[in-house]
């Protein structure tokens, strides 16, 4: 099972999308999600995408990721 099809199966997980552009900006864009989410190792001034959420009402978070949930070991779980 690959990465997004685990993230995909997740309760919480709308959708799981695979993009090949190097940057989500305009993905983002398109989709305007309510709440974007990125690992604790972004600073919010560097989520891409960011801009386009906030002005369209939603809001961008940073999570602190930990040991325990990266994606190596839940793959191996």
């Amino acid at each position: 099972m690959s990465a997004p099809e685990v993230l995909a199966a997740l309760r919480q997980v709308t959708y799981a999308i695979i993009f090949d552009d190097v940057s989500p900006r305009s993905l983002i864009a398109t989709l305007l999600p309510d709440v974007l989410v990125k690992g604790g190792d972004y600073a919010l001034d560097e989520i891409h995408g960011r801009e386009e959420v906030e002005a369209a009402g939603g809001r961008v978070v940073s999570l602190p990721s930990s040991p325990a949930h990266q994606r190596p070991r839940l793959l191996r779980r």
